[in-house]
This record gives structure tokens, sequence and C-alpha cells, in this order.
């Protein structure tokens, strides 16, 4: 059966075409009303945030890098501070002919190869207003000569900026620390435009470095108006840059700068603390770094000379460099002693020695009977060895760790070592093996296990000398008086430091380094650190290589009687604390007193050590630099046969006669 045909009348095609309008007109109604209401709220609502776009579109901001605040000893006197930079840089959007103003610059600069293909190639990837630097660290000739053709150089921008400046040069590297360029890896964590600024530097080394936020300042900004394309169409107006804070430090310029020239040519540091509030006045560590080479850009032979010199110039030796400290342990064993409640006249019969079992462990003499204050002043071990067995060693590592061994202090400084002051629990950890009490008779007399910086001997000292727990101290602000007493009797720990006035004054192992002052007396205790076992009667001798020789060591404080400086010296090789160290120490405390006196004394040193630091730096480089260049063949003389061998030349430090041990 066939089903009839569907009729499709007017009316029927008349209601489907407005029922699909009214869908159509809803959906166009739809779309309308939402795109009037995205029109409205990127118009109202985001009308800022696209108006700052647009801006930044128009407007385009060059950094102008911040002046570090300055670095400051105790009184004021600048130890970092910033000078007037000469630089010139390019603007590539202004260049139009870049062969011929970089011709020009090459001649009035004296470029390398190397730098114009450099700068090339920098303008190559650069935007049209950022700056692309030529050159840096100008003298004032070559920065006139650029300024007056500036006619003839469209592109060129010589400005002036200011770069750091280090005084004292090599006396404060291993202090400070430099400044140099952000490296690559810097940048890429802190996405920080001003890292990749011209001229920008930043803390390297050093204080600089731990301290770069508070040095760094706010940088400027130059607001220049482009084109969508970066064309340069104006400079709008110029932020200036916010200087950094001045940080003021506890050093004492003039006596941190006698101390690193009165080492001399000698690999060593020396540090003097204020017996009052803990504050660092001096740290010394050479031979050392020259820090404006490092912040303008250290050569390549520069760099490789300081990096092959067996004197380590590299490597800050008052804060990381760890020695036995020898007999300059004995004061502090002296407090352990007190501390167990063993008093000071108590006394030991010294033979020669102190026999353990069947093993002999030798004096440095036959002392006879001696209390601690005879002990300490003669330097007895037997009189060490005898007590430090009967208290054992944990009260003499106790009395270590009070004494500010084995710490880390809270100063602005890269790095510092720890040290080690051991024990049974110590040995065990380390080694798996138990503490015998052979260990503890070279514990006793600073040999063995136990290690110390030297800051820990000079924070060591500071303590015995003032009888509170100081802490070392940096920044001025930190430094105050009111530490807490030591756990000894002020009686008793009077007899330690009379040991140490007679190490000095008495019939002592330092005798020769009495301050030559009327009525200011200098206490200290005299320490010898072997390097390698060596056979006594090479000991001290110079036939000995220079990195085999002993260390010498003294700790110190002054005046003795009422004591306002302590400290510690220590120098590398040295074969004996009494004849490298202590003259060292007398005459930094010479100078704190009597500056004339202490610099007649330093002065008449170097005219035999060949100058100052910079005149031996400065020949030592050109004496590398020509050990480096191609030598010609000798020619043979009547003086001279081509076989015959120089006479044997002493080298290293103190190469002078024998000292005594200690």
């Amino acid at each position: 059966m066939k089903r009839p045909k569907k009729v499709v009348t007017e009316a029927s095609q008349q209601f489907t075409f407005t029922r699909r309008a009214l869908f159509l007109g809803a959906a166009q109604g739809a779309v309308g009303a939402l795109l009037a209401g995205r029109m409205a709220w990127i118009s109202v609502m985001e009308n800022e945030r696209y108006s700052l776009l647009s801006e930044s579109n128009r407007v385009n901001l060059t950094l102008i890098p911040p002046r570090r605040g300055w670095i400051v000893d105790r009184n004021g006197k600048p130890i970092a501070i910033n000078r007037t930079d000469f630089r010139v840089d390019l603007i590539p959007d202004r260049v139009e002919d870049k062969e011929h103003v970089l011709g020009v610059l090459r001649t009035l600069l004296q470029l390398s190869d190397d730098e114009v293909q450099r700068i090339r190639d920098d303008l190559e990837e650069s935007a049209g207003f950022k700056p692309v630097q030529v050159a840096e660290d100008l003298d004032w000739e070559k920065f006139a000569a650029v300024s007056v053709r500036l006619n003839e150089l469209p592109g060129v921008s010589p400005t002036r900026g200011y770069s750091r400046f280090y005084p004292d040069g090599a006396a404060v590297g291993h202090l400070i620390g430099y400044v140099g360029a952000a490296s690559a890896k810097q940048y890429e964590e802190q996405k920080d435009p001003l890292l990749i600024t011209p001229g920008f530097k930043i803390g390297k080394e050093g204080v600089e470095k731990v301290l770069e936020p508070r040095l760094r300042g706010q940088p400027g900004a130059k607001r220049i108006e482009v084109t969508a394309r970066g064309k340069l169409v104006r400079e709008l107006t110029t932020r200036g840059d916010v200087p950094g804070n001045t940080l003021k430090l506890t050093i004492d310029e003039p006596l941190q700068l006698y101390a690193a020239r009165r080492l001399g040519p000698n690999s060593g540091s020396a540090i003097v603390i204020d017996c009052e509030t803990g504050g660092i006045l001096c740290m010394a560590s050479m031979p050392s770094y020259d820090p404006n080479s490092f912040s303008d850009g250290i050569g390549r032979d520069e760099w490789r000379m300081l990096s092959e010199d067996e004197r380590r110039p590299l490597y800050n030796k008052a804060l990381q460099a760890m020695y036995p400290p020898g007999s300059t342990f004995k004061p502090i064993h002296a407090l352990a002693i007190l501390a167990a409640g063993i008093g000071p006249e108590e006394t030991v019969h010294c033979p020669g020695g102190y026999r353990l079992g069947n093993r002999f462990f030798r004096c440095l003499g036959r002392h006879g009977t001696v209390n601690m204050t005879r002990a300490i002043a003669k330097s007895c071990n037997t009189y060490f060895y005898a007590m430090g067995r009967r208290i054992g060693i944990g009260r003499i590592a106790e009395a270590s760790r009070i004494a500010g061994l084995g710490k880390k202090y809270d100063l602005p400084t890269p790095s510092q070592n720890y040290g080690t002051v051991p024990d049974a629990e110590w040995k065990q950890r380390k080694y798996k093996q138990q503490w015998t009490e052979s260990d503890t008779l070279n514990a006793a007399i600073g040999q063995g296990y136990v290690l110390v910086t030297p800051l820990q001997l000079a924070v060591a000292a500071a303590r015995i000398a003032s009888g509170r727990i100081l802490e070392p101290e940096l920044i001025a602000a930190k430094a105050k008086p009111g530490a807490r007493s030591l756990p000894v009797p002020p009686e008793f720990l009077e007899a330690v430091r009379v040991g140490m006035t007679q190490v000095v004054n008495g019939d002592g192992t330092a005798g020769r380094s009495r301050l030559p002052l009327e009525g200011i007396q200098m206490a200290g205790k005299t320490g010898t650190a072997q390097v390698r076992r060596i056979a006594g009667g090479q000991r001290g001798g110079l036939g000995v290589p220079w990195k085999y020789r002993d260390h010498g060591l003294f700790v110190f404080f002054a005046p003795a009687d009422k004591p306002r400086y302590a400290g510690a010296v220590v120098v590398e090789h040295g074969m004996s604390g009494s004849g490298a160290a202590a003259p060292v120490a007398r005459d930094m405390m010479t100078f704190m007193f009597d500056q004339k006196k202490a610099m007649e004394t330093l002065e008449s040193m170097e005219k035999g050590w060949g100058g100052d630091i910079a005149t031996r730096m400065a020949k030592e480089a050109a004496a590398y630099s020509a050990a480096k260049q191609p030598q010609a063949p000798p020619v043979p003389t009547s003086a001279a046969s081509p076989s015959a061998s120089p006479a044997p030349v002493a080298t290293g430090v103190n190469a002078t006669a024998a000292q005594a041990p200690e």
C-alpha cells in the first residue's frame, strides 16, 4: 500500500524559515554579546595592563649599573672604593658606517683583531638601542681622543662610569676579595637583566661576594623611545642609580697593610683581634693576589704564575690552611688542667722526656722540676705529657673547644675550615679504632691528630688574654664587649698568662722578640709544626727542601699586664716559631704602639727583600714572563765552562741560619 505524498505548503515553508532565522539570530546575538563583553573587559578591566604593554613596546629601558658601596675600616679609612671609569660603547642603531667606525676605534684605542671581531659579533646580535661594549678602563688620553672625534663617529658613546679599586692591592686580596662580570650560569639562575649590562660587576670572592646584596645598590635607567622595529627615535628621561651601602669593618687598615708587608716573601698569615670586642683588626694571608687585576680581567700569564706558585697565593691561609698547633697548644692544654682542678703550682719532674710503656716521648730539654708557669715558659713537653695522661683526652678536647678550636665562625667569608679537635669518639668514627694513651700524649703537645687554622689560634689567644669567650667579628656593628667568662678561676688563668709573659720577657723560647718599647711587654707562646718526619740533626737546616721544613707558629697578646690585642702568626716552612713567627708579632705590636719605630724596621727589611709588595710582585711577573720566552742557546765564554754548575742558593722563606726547635 503506497504512502500518500507529503504536501509542502507555503505556510509550512514560512514556518521553517522563521524558526531557522530565529536560531541564527539568537546565535549571532550571543556571539555579538560575547564580543562586546570581551571588548568591555579589555577596555575597562584590563586597560592598565595593555596600556603598560603598549608603553613597553614604545619605550625601552637601558639599565645604568649602580655604584657599589664603599668598604671602610673601623676608622672610616677606605679599603675598597669606586673610581672614575672611562669606557666607550656603540649604539647599533646610530652607527652609519660600521667598518669606518671600527677602523677609527681600532686606531684610537689600539684594539686587537680579536677585540674588533668580538665587537662585530655583538653588533650583529644586539638590539638597535642596546649598547655594545667597545672598551672599558680606558686612560684619559684614549677617552679624550674618542670624545673629540664624535662628529665623525656616529653611534659611538664615550661614557664615564665607576669601577672598583682597592688602594692596598694584594694586602687585602684574601680579606676583601674582588668583583667581576657575572657568569652565564648566574644569569640563567637569576634572569636579572642587570647581570648582562655592560660595565656591571658582582662580588666574586671574600667580603665582596658574601655581602653582595648590601654592597650592590639599585640600578638607574635611561628611557629610550623606539619604533615597532626597534629603531631609536629619541632619549627620554633618565633615572639615576642608588649607590650601595657603605660597609664598615673592624679592620684597622694601617695594621692590615703593615702585617701584609711585614710577612715579606714568606708564605703565611697574621691575625690580630681586639681583646675587648672580638673585632678582627687584621687578617693578612701572604703571598696574595692583587684584586685590582682580577677586577679588571686578569691575563693568562698572571693567572698561570699565581696557580703554579708553590707558596699558594690564591689560598686564604688565615681561614683555610690547617696546621698542627705544636707548642702553641700548651696554654690551651693548661686550661684543661686548671678546669680539672689541678692547681698551677703542682709540679712534674722533667728528666728529658716521658716514658709510656716501652716508648720514650722526648722533651725539648732537661727542665728538672717545673710547675705550670715554668712549663709554659720553657715549653716543657714532659709536664704536658704527664698532665695530659692524668686528665685524659676528654678534658683536653673540651678545653680546646672552649678556647675556640674546631669551630667555624660567623664571618662574611665564603669558606673556612673547622680543623680537628680529636677525642675517642672522633677516632672511632673516623678510623674505626680505639683511642690510645700515646694518642693522648701526642695531642697534649699539639701534635698527632690536632689541626687548627690561624684564626682559631688567634681566637684562643684572645680568650686566654681576656678571660672571656670572645667571638671574632669582621662587621663593626657586631663587635661589642660583653662576652661571658671562661669557666676557669681568674687566679688560675693568671698563671697561664704569667707563663706566656715569661716566654718572651724571661728566659723562655722567644726572648729575642721582646717589644722595643718602654713599659710595654708582649706575652706569647712559640710553636713548631712538623711537616714531614725528619732526623733531628736535619731539623731546621737549610739543606732540607723548603716544602719539607717545619712551620713556625706564635700566639700572643699585649700589653701582657692588661691585654688589649691578641693574635697569631703562622709562617709556613719557617723552621721555628721563635725565629720566623714571633718577630712578625713583635713588629706588629710595636706598630700598634709606635708606628714610626715599626716602619723604620719594616723599610729596612724591605730593602733586603727587593721592595714592597707591589714592587716584588711586578718583578716576579717580569721574571716569569721572561722565563716563558724562547731562550737563545748559551754562548761559551772563557769565564765559565758550559758544564759548570751554579753555587747552591737557599730558597723559600727565612733563608737564614738554623733556628731553635721552638
